[in-house]
């Protein structure tokens, strides 16, 4: 069993129900290989934290921003609590170590991996708030995420990556990119999509996804990451 005194040390936090910080930790699938595990995984938590995170977040920006419109705030906390986010936030914390998962989810560390520590860093604050109170999550969140909100709001990644790419290369070369389909497959529906995205005439980038939106947009995503933008 791993030490969750080391992770208590790490944080700051003092646990009065220990049970609750390691419940945070246990995967659905840790379960089905110790099924008399003396605790349940933590997705119950996770609905918790995540409205307490919600909540938190939008206390803030409602506090600090007065003179923002409703709609950019939203944007702004949709930046600040997406997966991303919250897992890279996880990862810093080194919250991974800790996690309780089955010797297969363990091994796999594609993009499930993100979603998983995302919602353990929300099952985390729901046994913070649960343990130690409003305040603590509170605290909580404003040192370890809502330190993030500046460099989001400067970079503009609370934008989409369609328009951050659209408003880079118009401001930096005065082109409009396009997209084109440039392969498809599937039965109707269960369709995949490969879309190119380009300036002028050159491929910069290319996005899969299940739709046309979702390929553009992971292409766009891959188009700023290789211009640098």
């Amino acid at each position: 069993m791993k030490d969750f005194s080391l992770l208590e040390k790490k944080l700051n936090l003092t646990f009065n129900n220990q049970d609750l910080l390691i419940q945070a930790f246990v995967h659905r699938s840790y379960l089905n290989e110790h099924p008399d595990f003396h605790l349940g995984h933590n997705e119950r938590l996770e609905f918790l934290g995540d409205a307490v995170l919600e909540l938190v977040v939008t206390e803030y920006l409602y506090e600090n921003y007065p003179d923002k419109t409703e709609g950019e705030l939203t944007n702004w906390r949709a930046a600040l609590v997406n997966s991303h986010q919250l897992a890279q936030v996880a990862k810093e914390l080194g919250l991974e170590e800790f996690l309780l998962l089955s010797k297969g989810e363990e091994k796999d560390n594609s993009k499930a991996r993100l979603y998983i520590l995302a919602n353990n860093f929300e099952a985390l604050i729901g046994a913070i708030y649960l343990d130690l109170g409003y305040d603590a999550s509170k605290k909580f969140i404003k040192k370890h995420l809502i330190k993030e909100l500046p460099r989001i709001i400067e970079k503009g990644l609370y934008k989409d990556p369609k328009s951050r790419l659209q408003e880079e290369s118009q401001e930096r070369l005065g082109i409009t990119p396009t997209y084109k389909v440039l392969e498809e497959w599937g039965p109707d529906h269960a369709k995949h999509f490969i879309v190119g995205v380009f300036l002028n005439d050159q491929l910069i980038a290319k996005g899969q996804g299940s739709s046309k939106q979702e390929a553009e947009i992971e292409a766009a995503k891959k188009a700023l990451n290789i211009k640098k933008w």
